[in-house]
C-alpha cells in the first residue's frame, strides 16, 4: 500500500504557519504499516490543486488531502476531488444538519450564514467523515483502485477526526506490517562524527533501517524496522540498538526520546544532588530548560541572570580584579561565577556561563560566539572554552545546549 498527501493552504506556501499536519499524518500512516512515498503542498489555486491531486491518483493507491473544506471560495477540495473523479457534488443532508446543529449549539438563535451549506455538498459516492469539532464534514470516496480521504485543514479538527474515522478505517482495509521506530540521542557530538563510528551498520542494515539526523544542539540516530507486531520489531531493533550504544556511550543520554535536562533531573534526584545557576549570555535560558521538567524543584535552588559586571560581582562575588584584568569573558570569571552561585545557593553544583551572543560586542581577540563555560562541585571547578556561530539566537541556545551537555557529563 503507497500513500500520499496532498496538503492545500496558500498560507502554508507563503510560511504563516507550519505544517504540523503533514507529520501528525505520517506518523499515522506508518502504525498502520503504510508506505508514504511523497507528499505535496499547493496553495489555493482550482488548476494546481487539480493537478496535483489527478497526479497523486496515479501513483499512489491512498491519497490523504488536508485543507480546503472551508466556507469560502477559496475552499476547493470538494469540486477539485469530484472534477478529478468525474463526479458531481451532491448534498448531504445529515451532513448539512450535523453543521446546523453546531451553530445552534454555539451561537443559539445565531442561523448559519448560508455560504456554510457549502460544506454540505460531497462527491457523489463520498462517505462522511463526521466533525463534532468544526463545520467542516471530512469525507471517504473509494474508487476502483484506490481512494480519497479528505479532512480540514485545522490540527484541533484534522486530529481527532483522523483517530476516531480514518484510522480504524486504513486499520481495516489497508494494514499491513507495521513501523516500529526508536530514537537514540546523543550530545557533544556532531552528525558527521557520530556516522564515522557506526558507518558500517548504517551500510550494512537493511530491516531495520539505521539513519543519523540533526536538529538544534542533539544527533539522533533513528532506527526503523518493519515488522507483523509491534513486538516483533522492538526484537528487531534491539541488538542493532545495542551495538551502537556500545559504540557511541560516551555521547549516548537517551534511548527512550528523553531531552538532555529530563535525563539531567532523573539523575540528581536520584542521588539527591542540588543544581544552582548563573547565566549572563543566555539570559536564563539553561533555566527556563532545567524548570521545564516537573519536580525540578527537588534540585534546582536558584538561578541567576547576571548580564553586566555589577551584578556579576555584588551577587557572585566575582571579584573586581579578576573582571578588570580578564574581562566579564573569560576562563576566570566563569569559573568564579560558578563557584560563587555554588555559594551563594549552598548547592552540590554549581553552573555558569558567560559569553558573547553578538551581533556586536565582539574584538579580534574575544569575537562574537566566544562563550566560556564553568561548572563547580566540591573541590573541583571545571571550565570549558566555546566557540559557536549562527545567530543571537542560535548562539544562545547552542551556549545552552553545551552547558547542560558538561552537566549531564559530570552528573551521569
Amino acid at each position: 500500500m503507497q500513500a500520499e498527501l496532498v496538503i492545500i493552504g496558500t498560507e502554508l506556501l507563503l510560511g504563516e504557519i507550519v505544517d504540523t499536519n503533514a507529520q501528525f499524518l505520517a506518523r499515522g500512516l506508518a502504525n498502520c504499516g503504510i508506505n508514504l512515498y511523497y507528499k505535496s503542498t499547493v496553495g489555493d489555486n482550482w488548476v494546481r490543486i487539480v493537478e496535483t491531486i489527478s497526479r497523486a491518483l496515479s501513483r499512489s493507491e491512498l491519497v490523504i488531502i488536508s485543507g480546503g473544506l472551508g466556507p469560502t471560495e477559496d475552499d476547493l477540495t470538494r469540486a477539485a476531488v469530484a472534477a478529478v473523479t468525474n463526479r458531481t457534488l451532491e448534498l448531504d443532508v445529515e451532513a448539512l444538519d450535523t453543521i446546523e446543529a453546531y451553530f445552534r449549539k454555539r451561537y443559539g438563535d445565531r442561523s448559519m450564514p448560508p455560504n456554510n451549506r457549502k460544506q454540505a455538498y460531497l462527491p457523489t459516492g463520498a462517505v462522511v467523515i463526521p466533525n463534532r469539532w468544526g463545520t467542516a464534514p471530512g469525507f471517504i470516496l473509494e474508487l476502483s483502485r484506490s481512494a480519497i480521504v479528505a479532512l480540514p485543514g485545522v490540527p484541533a479538527e484534522l486530529e481527532p477526526m483522523f483517530t476516531a474515522t480514518v484510522l480504524p478505517y486504513l486499520q481495516q482495509k489497508f494494514r499491513g506490517e507495521v513501523f516500529v521506530t526508536r530514537n537514540l540521542s546523543f550530545t557533544g557530538i556532531g552528525e558527521s562524527s557520530l556516522e564515522e563510528l557506526v558507518k558500517d551498520i548504517i551500510q550494512s542494515q537493511t530491516n531495520p533501517t539505521v539513519a543519523p539526523y540533526a536538529s538544534q544542539g542533539v544527533v539522533r540516530i533513528r532506527i526503523t524496522a518493519r515488522a507483523a507486531t509491534p513486538e516483533e520489531g522492538e526484537a528487531l531493533i534491539d541488538p542493532v540498538a545495542t551495538m551502537i550504544a556500545e559504540r557511541t556511550q560516551p555521547y549516548l543520554f537517551s534511548t527512550t526520546g528523553q531531552v538532555l535536562e529530563e535525563v539531567i533531573g532523573e539523575r540528581l534526584t536520584s542521588a539527591g544532588w542540588t543544581l544552582a545557576l548563573a547565566e549572563s549570555c543566555t539570559g536564563g535560558l539553561v533555566g527556563h530548560r532545567i524548570t521545564n521538567v516537573p519536580g525540578s524543584s527537588r534540585y534546582f535552588l536558584r538561578g541567576y541572570v547576571v548580564y553586566s559586571n555589577e551584578a556579576k560581582a555584588a551577587d557572585l562575588g566575582v571579584k573586581q580584579a579578576t573582571l578588570a584584568q580578564y574581562g566579564a569573558v573569560s576562563r576566570e570569571t566563569a569559573a568564579e561565577m560558578a563557584e560563587g552561585v555554588r555559594a551563594a545557593a549552598g548547592a552540590d553544583f554549581g553552573l555558569a556561563i558567560t559569553g558573547i551572543a553578538g551581533p556586536d560586542g565582539g574584538t579580534a581577540e574575544k569575537p562574537v560566539g566566544l562563550v566560556y563555560i564553568a561548572l563547580a562541585s566540591q573541590g573541583d571547578t571545571i571550565v570549558e572554552r566555546h566557540y559557536f556561530s549562527g545567530s543571537r539566537m542560535q548562539i544562545k541556545q547552542r551556549s545552552a545546549q553545551a552547558a547542560l551537555t558538561l552537566l549531564w557529563k559530570s552528573v551521569r
